[in-house]
This record gives structure tokens, C-alpha cells and sequence, in this order.
């Protein structure tokens, strides 16, 4: 994503002093976001420009506060040239650490990915199942074991994550985990939820799954024919664990319901339908749509 920055100067009449001046400040942009810095010069409102920001007249005053506002513009365009040459991105973060002289911090993969998780296991019940927690647990392995099997590193600073890199996961995946096509595609796309996190917070400003792309592919399912349903239902179990156990299956075939919705039915989810008939009123736990079938006691 090209970077874009734009510089202008104004006086900010918020601010103005008791003998009627007011400061100049230096308002910069970076892909959207803001900087606001103080130039430490200051003009009386009335002599200053609200086209150029800069002060009006050519005496000795003006031509002082003007040069220095060229300066600290300069300085500006120094900083996005450093970063430039040392082959740094130009973020938000990045040119306004540099400005300030404050050291811009290092933020690496492993910590975002295990507060993320964190968040999850914090919401398990409410809005995630703990199979999700569970999968991006493995996720989190997966990620730290490849650092380590290609890089000979425990994590690392996530401006350095780019197309390479995922594609080299991809194949850790495929390879050494030996995963199958949609496996190592969902623990992609497990990944690719820490990047935009990332994206979100402006902690980068390139999308390193822009050129990347994957496909599930679509698996052929087998279902139960009539005679083999019929077998089940007529299969003698010799203990009443199993035969609930059958029994719970045949429900789920016959309405459709997963196992975690038919673990969730309780007596208070039937009620007298529109027909004054008993049925069975729930949502799915997966999509939260709503499901309605006849009860048969």
C-alpha cells in the first residue's frame, strides 16, 4: 500500500495567549491518520495565513517564523527519507516515534497471537465454543514450531510477515505437519485473523494475504441410506448406555441438529405449536438460526 503523507501549518486560535498570539502547529497525515505538533513559534491571528499557515509580509518577523516553518518542514521530509533508506515502512507509529524521538516499540507475532487466544478462552460459552479455542491453540503450535523449523527463531516482529512468509507456512503445513488441503487451509485462515488484527491497529500498513489465495475444496459426503438407518434402529443393545447413545443418534439424523444443539435441548425448549401440537422451538449453536421440528414422546 502506497504511503501517503501530507504536511500543512496553521494557527491554532484554541490556544491563543493573553497578548492575542496564538501558536503555530503542524498538522501531518499519514494514510489517514493524524500528528499534531507544535512548532514552537507563535503570530498575532490577524497577521497569519489560512492558506499557507505560514505568517503574512516579507519584514524581518516573518521572514524569521517563515524560515523556521520551512525548516520543520524539512525535517519531516528528512524522517520519511531516513525511514526510506533504511527500508522501514511508513506508518503512523513509525514517523511519529521518529519525530518525537521516542523509541518506536517492536511488536512481535507470538504475543498478538496469544492475546488473541487469551480473548477467546475469555468468551468460551458466551460467543466461541471451546472446539474454537481448541483450534487456535493448535494454530498458535503450528505458527511457533514453523519460526523454528525455517528461521531458527521463537517469534518475530510482525513488519517482517510478507507473501514469503505465508506461502513458507503453507508448505511447513502440507510437509512437515503433513496436513491435507483444507486442513492446512483453516489453519491459514486462523492465521490470517492475527494479521488483520494488525491491519485494524495500524501495527502495519501491508496486507501480506494480498496476493495470497487458497480454496477448500469440497469433500464428498456419505450419508446413511434408508436400510443401514433401519438396521441401526433395529439393533439390539444388550446395555441402556448404548441404546440412548443410538437413540440420540437417530434424532440428530432425523431433524438434522448437531450434537452440541441436541446436548443443549432441555423440557424448556418444547412447547404447543400453531397446531396444538407439542414441538420442539431452539437455535443452532453454530449459526444461531431458528430450528422447529414435531416432538414425538
Amino acid at each position: 500500500m502506497k504511503t501517503k503523507v501530507s504536511i500543512l501549518f496553521y494557527a491554532k486560535r484554541a490556544k491563543a495567549s493573553v497578548n492575542s498570539l496564538v501558536p503555530i502547529y503542524s498538522r501531518i497525515d499519514v494514510n489517514g491518520q493524524r500528528i499534531e505538533l507544535s512548532t514552537n513559534r507563535f503570530v498575532e491571528i490577524s497577521k497569519s495565513s489560512t492558506e499557507t499557515g505560514k505568517m503574512k509580509g516579507s519584514s524581518q518577523e516573518a521572514r524569521s517564523i517563515n524560515t523556521h516553518l520551512d525548516m520543520f518542514k524539512i525535517k519531516i521530509i528528512d524522517v520519511q527519507m531516513e525511514l526510506i533508506h533504511k527500508n522501514i515502512n511508513i506508518t503512523f507509529e513509525a514517523l511519529k516515534n521518529r519525530l518525537l524521538g521516542t523509541k518506536e516499540r517492536q511488536r512481535t507475532l507470538i504475543p498478538i497471537f496469544k492475546d488473541h487466544n487469551n480473548k477467546i478462552k475469555e468468551l468460551v460459552g458466551k460467543e466461541y465454543a471451546p472446539g474454537t479455542l481448541e483450534r487456535y491453540n493448535t494454530s498458535l503450535k503450528h505458527t511457533t514450531e514453523f519460526l523454528e523449523w525455517k528461521y531458527k527463531i521463537s517469534d518475530i516482529e510482525i513488519s517482517k510477515i510478507d507473501h514469503a512468509f505465508i506461502t513458507e507456512y503453507e508448505f511447513y503445513l502440507r510437509s512437515v505437519r503433513n496436513c491435507a488441503n483444507n486442513t492446512a487451509v483453516k489453519y491459514i485462515k486462523n492465521f490470517s485473523k492475527v494479521i488483520k488484527i494488525c491491519l485494524a491497529n495500524h501495527w502495519i500498513d501491508r496486507n501480506p494475504f494480498a496476493n495470497y489465495k487458497s480454496k477448500v475444496k469440497e469433500m464428498e459426503r456419505v450419508y446413511l441410506s434408508e436400510g443401514e438407518m433401519q438396521n441401526i434402529i433395529n439393533k439390539d443393545f444388550k446395555t441402556e448406555r448404548l441404546s440412548l447413545v443410538r437413540d440420540i443418534f437417530l434424532f440428530s439424523c432425523f431433524n438434522g441438529l448437531a450434537y452440541i444443539d441436541v446436548q443443549n435441548l432441555t423440557k424448556l425448549h418444547v412447547s404447543l405449536g400453531i397446531d396444538g401440537e407439542k414441538w420442539i422451538f431452539t437455535h443452532r449453536h453454530k449459526t444461531e438460526t431458528a430450528s422447529k421440528f414435531r416432538y414425538f414422546p
